[in-house]
């Protein structure tokens, strides 16, 4: 991913927090913005963690750490055959 980018969406979300003082939703942004920061960011609400507007969802941190054991059994697995 593009830093720049990156930078940009994050910027945008946070100005727009600020001005609003309150989260940002999408109707907030014009079509074009509102592609742009999905694009650089994910995900609505992933967009609004990655910009530090919002906790990291628990479910999402679950998630992954689930994922995450299932990867390294996987590999365990492999190298025992």
């Amino acid at each position: 991913m593009n830093q720049e980018n990156f930078a940009w969406a994050v910027e945008q979300l946070q100005k727009k927090y600020n001005e609003l003082s309150r989260l940002p939703k999408k109707e907030d942004f014009d079509e074009k913005t509102r592609s742009r920061i999905k694009a650089y960011l994910g995900p609505w609400p992933r967009a609004l963690e990655a910009a530090g507007l919002k906790p990291v969802s628990e479910l999402l941190l679950k998630r992954q750490e689930s994922r995450s054991l299932k990867k390294s059994k996987s590999k365990k697995k492999r190298r025992n055959l």
